[in-house]
């Protein structure tokens, strides 16, 4: 019975094989013959286009650009800081007497001459009586604070008002130690501010510390500012930028033209030699400094020479180009704000 079983199985088995032997067979005869059909057709074809006396040329690959042309004009290097705007002198004004409060005669933004009265002071105590102190400004100017109010006690040594003296204002910045040899006295600097979007006003570095401060690394400097028809105040939020270097009749472009492979830094140029195929070649450009993507090209390459700016990252030299777009080019506010 085991034996029968055994013989059963064993049947059984050879059946599937052969089953799978004969699929295989027939799998790799389809293939076969696929591949010779394929190769006959290759041969036809071959043999129909030597019959003609032509053979087909390779197609040249061309590549879609965008270019620009080389400008000549200025570049200034600046370094950005911010600050706030203060009067270019205050005094504080106190009184000779400790007393009360009684009266005040002038309020924030008020303009005072020297001796005019500021407020009156009564040192006067229970039981005793005496003649109201009255507090004069030291100086001419604007009341730019007001610290002291009606009832209040002071001493000699509260302040009861700070005067601005004169309508020169100024911006106290504080720049980091990496930055100090770039500062000098009379730099000039272009100064914007939220309250007047769009407008430059022009400032003058007038004082700088001879000494950095040990705890923040920085060294205050202060910029005079002009202000015409008095439209800036004292207090106002302003963005500086210091120019540290100014180039005139440089070579400049797009930062986006540069190439860097391999270690070198390159740019393509249009070579439009033949109108029909135009081509670009390679050039190595020696780099000066860049500002807000605006490059200085000190070697390598004259003004109005188109370069590639956009589409150069498969390029070669030599290789065929068409041209999407010309872009305009940098004008003399480029690389200057």
């Amino acid at each position: 019975m085991r034996k029968a079983i055994n013989n059963k199985a064993a049947a059984a088995v050879i059946l599937i094989i052969t089953v799978l032997g004969f699929s295989a067979c027939e799998r790799i005869k389809e293939t076969y013959e696929k591949v010779q059909n394929r190769n006959n057709q290759s041969g036809q074809s071959q043999s129909g286009n030597q019959g003609s006396g032509s053979a087909a040329a390779p197609a040249t690959q061309v590549f879609a650009v965008n270019v620009a042309p080389a400008s000549k004009g200025q570049i200034r290097d600046y370094l950005s800081l911010s600050g706030d705007i203060i009067a270019s002198s205050t005094v504080d004004t106190f009184s000779d007497a400790a007393g009360k409060v009684s009266k005040i005669y002038v309020s924030v933004g008020s303009r005072v001459r020297k001796d005019d009265p500021i407020a009156e002071v009564d040192p006067s105590r229970p039981g005793m009586e005496f003649v109201a102190s009255v507090v004069k400004a030291p100086v001419s100017g604007t009341i730019v604070a007001l610290p002291a109010q009606v009832g209040m006690t002071i001493s000699q040594a509260v302040p009861l008002a700070r005067i601005a003296g004169g309508t020169g204002l100024e911006i106290r910045l504080f720049v980091a130690e990496r930055f100090i040899s770039k500062i000098a006295l009379r730099q000039s600097c272009e100064i914007t501010l939220d309250a007047y979007p769009g407008e430059i006003f022009q400032g003058t570095i007038i004082e700088v510390s001879p000494t950095v401060d040990a705890t923040s690394r920085t060294m205050e400097i202060r910029v005079g500012v002009s202000n015409p028809g008095s439209r800036l105040k004292a207090g106002m939020f302003a963005k500086v930028r210091i120019i540290t270097e100014t180039k005139d009749n440089i070579v400049k472009i797009p930062v986006s033209a540069v190439v860097n492979r391999f270690g070198e830094q390159f740019v393509f140029v249009t070579d439009s030699s033949d109108p029909s195929a135009p081509v670009v070649r390679r050039k190595t450009i020696v780099q000066g400094i860049l500002i807000d993507g605006v490059l200085e090209v000190t070697q390598g390459l004259a003004s109005g020479e188109e370069v590639v700016v956009r589409g150069q990252t498969l390029l070669a030299d030599g290789s065929r180009i068409n041209i999407i777009e010309r872009l305009p080019p940098l004008s003399a506010a480029d690389g200057r704000n």
